[in-house]
């Protein structure tokens, strides 16, 4: 069974989380972290409610308030209130705008010797070729091409061709 977690709050943590209940604008985790700490207190003057009660009157399960509680012994206030922030950062952006732009570019060239057109197949290897990237799948390569509205069966692929004026 998990550890019990018990919240006793001090005078200063209570008005606190009472003037933050009662001022008009805060975010709702926030305010709903505030009430569920402010009705679990344990401490002298406080409702001790349990977590089950306390998980229905704010319309919450019973392992937020459990985490809440956790959060609150173990790291503070302020850890309670806010989100936990992230142990792992977001993944870097590996293909950005330059990527695309160099691989478009190449899909309105011309076609390499012994192909009659391109394909994402094509363009992904010549893009590692060229050292646009490390790897390209040809999936990135279909995304970019559709994100633009590419396609490489049209008849005309973006290659501008000359045209003859047209006599009057």
């Amino acid at each position: 069974m998990s550890p019990r977690y018990r919240v006793t709050l001090t005078e200063q943590e209570r008005k606190e989380l009472e003037a933050l209940t009662k001022r008009g604008k805060t975010h709702a985790r926030r305010f709903i972290h505030a009430r569920a700490l402010l009705l679990s207190d344990a401490g002298a003057g406080g409702p001790a409610w349990g977590v089950a009660d306390t998980a229905e009157a704010l319309g919450v399960t019973s392992r937020t308030i459990e985490h809440l509680k956790k959060r609150f012994v173990e790291d503070g206030l302020e850890a309670a209130l806010e989100r936990k922030p992230r142990e792992k950062p977001p993944r870097e952006v590996t293909f950005d705008g330059a990527f695309e732009a160099r691989l478009i570019a190449m899909a309105c060239s011309d076609v390499p010797e012994g192909h009659n057109r391109w394909t994402v197949r094509l363009l992904a290897d010549k893009a590692v070729e060229l050292k646009f990237a490390e790897s390209v799948s040809h999936m990135t390569v279909q995304r970019v091409l559709k994100k633009t509205n590419f396609s490489l069966t049209a008849a005309n692929t973006g290659k501008s061709l000359q045209k003859e004026a047209q006599h009057l």
